[in-house]
């Protein structure tokens, strides 16, 4: 009976509702952390002060909706440590394509061999590697054992830094 219902709510061939409910959950999803907020990773400050300090750039790249990020950025205060965004908006092709990741890396003038993505999904983290940018896998979403075809996987972005990429990269 239940996927009667869903068959009979939305034909999958109808991409114009399909498009018109996902912009919805968007809007929505958008609504409530601008209602209930929103806390950066631990760890993420300390580390973009690292970078910043070390004048390595950071960019953007995500299959989330530009306003997404936007409205993240707005509620963590932290969208002018990032010099380039790159969004689904941006790209032709989703994860696990690395177009999202190259393109991340040119908006700054990096070479995706100078590049490190960090990364909570699988499909993000083969993306990444095959951009043939270093993979720093975070275990938010995803159990840390799940994780192990990144270059480096940690519980949480605590204790990485600036000279943590230095060395993946070296």
């Amino acid at each position: 009976i239940f996927p009667k219902f869903f068959s009979s709510w939305v034909d999958p061939q109808d991409s114009e509702r399909i498009g018109q409910l996902a912009d919805r959950k968007e809007e929505l999803y958008r609504e409530l952390v601008r209602r209930d907020g929103i806390e950066p990773l631990p760890g993420v400050v300390a580390l973009l002060d690292s970078l910043a300090t070390a004048g390595i750039p950071c960019s953007v790249g995500s299959s989330t909706p530009r306003a997404n990020i936007d409205a993240i950025m707005e509620i963590i205060g932290l969208g002018d440590r990032f010099q380039a965004i790159t969004a689904a908006e941006d790209v032709t092709e989703g994860k696990p394509d690395p177009q999202v990741f190259r393109k991340a890396a040119a908006r700054v003038g990096a070479s995706p061999s100078d590049s490190v993505v960090f990364e909570d999904a699988h499909v993000g983290i083969a993306a990444g590697l095959a951009a043939g940018m270093k993979v720093i896998a975070v275990a938010t979403t995803h159990p840390i054992d799940s994780l192990g075809e990144a270059d480096l996987v940690v519980e949480s972005l605590e204790g990485v830094s600036a000279a943590t990429l230095r060395e993946l990269i070296a």
